[in-house]
């Protein structure tokens, strides 16, 4: 039942469906890390210090862009007009801030203990075919002339 209403939630809303394509959470996800983000950096920034040259959001959508399509962080810094070891610190600066608020962590490896909890398997067919080739024999090499070859 809740992944029909999921599924009813995101027709009448497309506009968030291309969002979440684009960078890979919903517009519900990314004012959420927005939040805990712009919170993170006005406590950096109390004690003093250099402005940043992108702004909270622009720096999200980098570590989005990083975390989705894993381009590497020259490729990133040249997009956004940075250096490629500020953009690795933007990025690590990001992820250390959201791992440390525990929003978005995942469940440990006790969670995975649970007698209780319902898992559902999928085995994928990985098994080996021979690839069916032409067997070679001298009829079907064509010979050339040594006297024809410059």
């Amino acid at each position: 039942m809740a992944w029909a209403a999921e599924m009813k939630r995101r027709a009448e809303n497309p506009e968030a469906e291309k969002f979440r394509r684009l960078t890979g959470v919903y517009p519900t996800t990314f004012n959420k890390m927005m939040e805990i983000l712009t919170e993170a950096h006005r406590k950096k920034k109390s004690k003093g210090g250099r402005p940043n040259k992108l702004n909270m959001e622009t720096m999200l959508r980098m570590a989005l862009e990083y975390w989705r399509e894993y381009r590497t962080y020259f490729h990133i810094g040249n997009s956004y007009g940075l250096s490629e070891s500020n953009t690795y610190q933007t990025i690590k600066w990001i992820e250390d801030v959201l791992i440390k608020d525990g929003t978005f962590s995942l469940p440990g490896k006790k969670a995975l203990l649970d007698e209780n909890a319902e898992y559902e398997v999928i085995l994928p067919d990985a098994t080996e075919t021979p690839i069916e080739r032409p067997k070679k024999s001298k009829k079907t090499i064509t010979p050339e002339r040594k006297k024809d070859i410059h």
